[in-house]
């Protein structure tokens, strides 16, 4: 009687902690919860291979009754209230971690070992037994889970009110499975009498019961209402998260978010400043627009998705050339701008470099994709941002109305290309 008491005691103590963990994931993180999931794998296993205690209806071990049936059951809550691509994790890690231990222990095995000065020396055999019975286990957890989420799904058209009964015969059927599977290891691994196998079984089922109980209960009470921690339980990685999300905030204001450019507003606030300090230093300042040509026929021939990615991978283009000294900004759908800290000559170099690298980046070669650009300088007759902008739109125009895939700037600077043969 007092080892079904202790069994039941520490299935409740193990609900309750790993749930309390669960809860409280959106402010300590999920990994918080996956890890301590993850790593009472090997207890689970060694005591599901040594570990046993005398109840009426045979012999259970609490690694495998209470430990195992209660990972099924958090992997069950994972799956209800997160997605089946959040439960993969903690499998796929568990399965690959007990594969590095098996190959780690092979390595390891190549040492010449040096007794500790009491004549100890590791048991490289136990550990290796222990890494193909936890192999064997996490693979049949990985069946176990997709077998348990399907058949989950499956009952949820005929018991989606009853979701006592849906969870209970969802878990019960898998633990089933698995004790099959798992006792057949034990057997041959470490001699495991048949008398392990209904024993385990009786207290999987015992398990199941208890813990879709506590599992429902949890559902309807705790998950679905609000419980906040005490404002006094925080700690450095807290500050810390909340400083790194304030920088990326401070760092992505005025920012495009699509291309992470400077947008729109940026730009009018930014090339004003720069007009003003460059009118009172006498240092030149240049202004490139650019368009991407025939973009709409992006978006209707393969889609706004297609489009944005070509938006990307041109936005990519023009950081690369026009690099650290040069302002770039997405000032409309397809048309961005370059703020330019150089005499008219060199910003026209500038803008024949961007028409350049545009057409051999990878995804937009694959659509043909080509810029035109329209370049104008702070002078005497352009002493504010919104004269050198009317002055290189209009030029960008000129480039588009003359055939695209150019870059125009002041009379005389321009030079007329040969259409470029399309690549296939």
């Amino acid at each position: 009687m007092l080892n079904a008491v202790l069994l039941l005691a520490e299935a409740v103590f193990y609900f309750g902690a790993m749930v309390t963990l669960f809860r409280f994931r959106r402010r300590i993180g999920l990994g918080v919860f996956v890890c301590a999931l993850g790593v009472m794998h090997f207890l689970e296993t060694y005591l599901a291979s040594v570990f046993y205690v005398a109840l009426p209806f045979g012999m259970v071990s609490p690694g495998s009754a209470v430990m195992f049936s209660g990972k099924l059951a958090m992997l069950l809550l994972l799956y209800i209230k997160e997605d089946a691509a959040t439960v993969r994790q903690p499998i796929y890690g568990l399965l690959l971690g007990n594969g590095l231990l098996i190959a780690l222990v092979l390595v390891l095995r190549l040492h010449a070992i040096s007794p500790l000065a009491d004549g100890r020396v590791p048991d490289i055999g136990f550990i290796d037994e222990m890494g193909w019975l936890m192999v064997w286990g996490t693979s049949l957890l990985f069946v176990d889970a997709i077998l348990m989420i399907l058949l989950y799904e499956k009952l949820g058209a005929y018991l989606r009110h009853l979701p006592f009964t849906r969870i209970l015969a969802s878990v019960a059927c898998v633990l089933t499975f698995d004790q099959a599977g798992f006792f057949t290891a034990l057997h041959f691994v470490a001699g495991a009498p048949i008398e392990v196998f209904f024993g385990g079984w009786f207290a999987k089922m015992a398990a199941a019961l208890a813990y879709s109980g506590m599992l429902v209960a949890y559902l309807r009470w705790v998950e679905d209402h609000d419980v906040g921690l005490p404002r006094g339980l925080s700690d450095i990685f807290d500050t810390l998260t909340y400083r790194e999300r304030y920088e990326a905030l401070v760092k992505h204001v005025g920012r495009d978010g699509l291309t992470g450019l400077l947008h729109r507003g940026s730009f009018d606030t930014e090339g004003e400043a720069a007009v003003a300090a460059g009118i009172r230093t006498a240092k030149p300042l240049s202004l490139l627009i650019v368009d991407v040509d025939h973009f709409k026929s992006i978006n209707d021939r393969f889609g706004h998705a297609e489009g944005d990615k070509v938006l990307k991978s041109v936005a990519a283009a023009l950081i690369e050339t026009a690099g650290s000294e040069n302002q770039v900004f997405r000032i409309g759908g397809e048309e961005f701008a370059i703020l330019c800290p150089q005499p008219h000559a060199l910003a026209r170099l500038l803008g024949e470099g961007i028409r350049n690298a545009v057409k051999t980046s990878a995804h937009t070669r694959r659509f043909n994709i080509t810029v035109s650009a329209g370049v104008s300088t702070v002078g005497e007759t352009t002493r504010c941002l919104a004269d050198i902008f009317a002055l290189a739109d209009q030029r960008l125009y000129k480039a588009k109305s003359s055939g695209r895939d150019r870059v125009v700037g002041e009379p005389g600077t321009d030079v007329i290309r040969e259409a470029t043969p399309k690549t296939a």
